[in-house]
């Protein structure tokens, strides 16, 4: 087996040896889904959202929830305590390269994410009907951009940090306005119309999202945005990250 393989086989391991992050990242989704629906109203169109339903417009809210968790709280927490426990510091005494261990820990994380977000659009649809996206090319370059994008800042938030208390610390303070504006913490069409037009351009693309899924489509710009953010990210990410 590949050593890439075999690395990320005992990081997935690993993972669900504390499951608290797995749990979180798949089920939260869908249990905040099951709670807004049972909401009075939530089920009916309403002129607030131009005849949508409240549950229609959610879902990509629920996306923003699974994508942040892992992102920007787990994998953070995870690469600082390797940093802080000195895993990295001995890993780069080794033939291993320390980066199969970042790249393994991003492929678990975005495999349970992409996980949460089927387990919570398969419940979406089969318990309130919810519609399979109107653009499906466009959900699924948006959804491919504002992982990598939120995932890029929470490498970068790994890479600052000394220890893991700091990472969560760090990361929450982009955690934190990429829910709200995400939707999470109030549904974007009662957020004021300034609000709702700065977060139509924020990680990962709740707006776009929603006009892939029942809208006109995804607007050029938005992509070339969370493009921006994925690479910008990125960089700044691999250029500040240390081993020790």
């Amino acid at each position: 087996m590949h050593t890439f393989a075999k690395i990320t086989a005992t990081e997935a391991k690993l993972f669900l040896r504390t499951p608290m992050w797995a749990v979180t990242g798949l089920l939260l989704p869908t249990g905040v889904l099951l709670a807004v629906g049972l909401i009075p109203g939530m089920t009916e169109p309403s002129e607030i959202t131009g005849g949508y339903r409240f549950i229609d417009l959610w879902v990509p809210s629920l996306i923003v929830i699974s994508i942040g968790i892992l992102a920007l709280q787990s994998i953070p927490a995870a690469v600082a305590t390797y940093r802080e426990q000195g895993v990295l510091r001995r890993l780069a005494t080794t033939p291993v390269h320390p980066a199969y261990l970042l790249g393994a820990q991003l492929l678990v994380h975005v495999v349970v994410a992409l996980a949460g977000i089927a387990l919570t659009l398969g419940l979406a649809a089969a318990v309130f009907d919810v519609p399979l996206p109107k653009h499906p090319l466009a959900f699924a370059v948006t959804l491919l951009l504002g992982i990598v994008s939120v995932f890029a800042l929470g490498l970068l938030a790994a890479a600052v940090a000394r220890t893991a208390k700091s990472a969560g610390g760090i990361a929450a303070i982009v955690f934190l306005p990429i829910m709200f504006f995400g939707g999470v913490y109030l549904p974007r069409p009662l957020l004021p119309e300034v609000l709702r037009r700065i977060g139509d351009y924020l990680p990962p693309g709740a707006q776009p999202l929603q006009d892939a899924w029942v809208g006109p489509g995804v607007q050029p710009l938005q992509l070339v945005v969370l493009a921006a953010f994925a690479v910008i990210g990125t960089a700044s990410a691999a250029r500040l990250f240390r081993w020790e």
